[in-house]
């Protein structure tokens, strides 16, 4: 099972990095409206689960220190930062803090504006309103499951609960061929692959070893192969299609670099900037 919005015929895959990081801030509704008005075709997003069980748009589990404030108004510091751990706070605690007032400075052209991070469910109700309203195709959601041994208990639960809730808001809301699953914990891809085998799943890499180092680790070959765009060559999308994957590179930021992994074939690629991958 492959991206509802891919077909045949080499429809190219744009996936908006946590919405359109590169211009809105980040895992925020806005960055997603962003995203689909700068006509990306899926949106690349991660979650993480709250105390009272809520799915939470997030990239860390925890309150980063480089953009968000907390409600009084002061920056969270880097100190403290991990203690301000999502999976020990309720949603309502949550949603006092501002995560796009500061900006980020590792993206100078982001819009700074005071917002917090949403719950998948309203993210997912407010895109699929917005595209009703303004009559534009369906597109897909790429979610990522942030997890690691190290956390399981601590800032998540469990691979088979967090999977649970996640499957059981996804499959409320969209059909199952408008949503990914991806993670670099491979745990999270075995879990998904054996308790829903009718899900699309991704496999997320940033080592070296290579593709049949890291299929033969994973023990399956996943519908989609998305590694760092640096450790991709022609050779290794030609092996990827060979064993029916897609391959859809991270985190891809300029155009030069774009048009060079589509000359290498591959199916996407993931994006902070949605507006420069436009006409590829």
């Amino acid at each position: 099972m492959f991206f509802g919005s891919l077909t045949q015929a080499q429809t190219l895959d744009i996936q908006g990095h946590r919405g359109a990081r590169g211009l809105l801030p980040e895992n925020t509704i806005p960055a997603f409206i962003r995203a689909i008005e700068e006509g990306v075709s899926t949106l690349e997003l991660d979650v993480v689960i709250t105390k009272d069980k809520q799915v939470v748009v997030s990239h860390e589990p925890y309150m980063s220190s480089g953009i968000c404030s907390k409600p009084d108004g002061t920056a969270v510091a880097s100190a403290e930062s991990k203690s301000l751990n999502i999976y020990q706070m309720t949603y309502e605690q949550v949603a006092r803090f501002d995560c796009g007032s500061r900006g980020n400075r590792r993206f100078p052209e982001q819009q700074k504006m005071s917002v917090g991070k949403p719950l998948l469910k309203d993210l997912i109700n407010t895109v699929e309103k917005y595209l009703t309203d303004h009559n534009l195709p369906k597109l897909s959601y790429n979610i990522e499951i942030k997890s690691s041994e190290k956390g399981d208990n601590e800032f998540h639960p469990g691979v088979g609960e967090f999977s649970q809730l996640v499957y059981a808001l996804t499959t409320g809301m969209l059909p199952k061929d408008r949503f990914t699953i991806q993670s670099f914990d491979f745990r999270v891809l075995n879990h998904w692959h054996e308790a829903y085998p009718d899900i699309t799943l991704v496999a997320l890499i940033e080592n070296t070893k290579g593709v049949e180092s890291n299929l033969k680790a994973l023990g399956f070959i996943p519908d989609i192969y998305s590694p760092n765009y640096r450790l991709l060559s022609k050779k290794a999308v030609e092996l990827c299609h060979q064993k029916g994957m897609k391959v859809v590179p991270w985190t891809v930021n300029t155009l030069a670099v774009m048009k060079r992994l589509v000359a290498m074939g591959v199916d996407g690629l993931i994006t902070d900037y949605p507006d420069r991958a436009k006409g590829l």
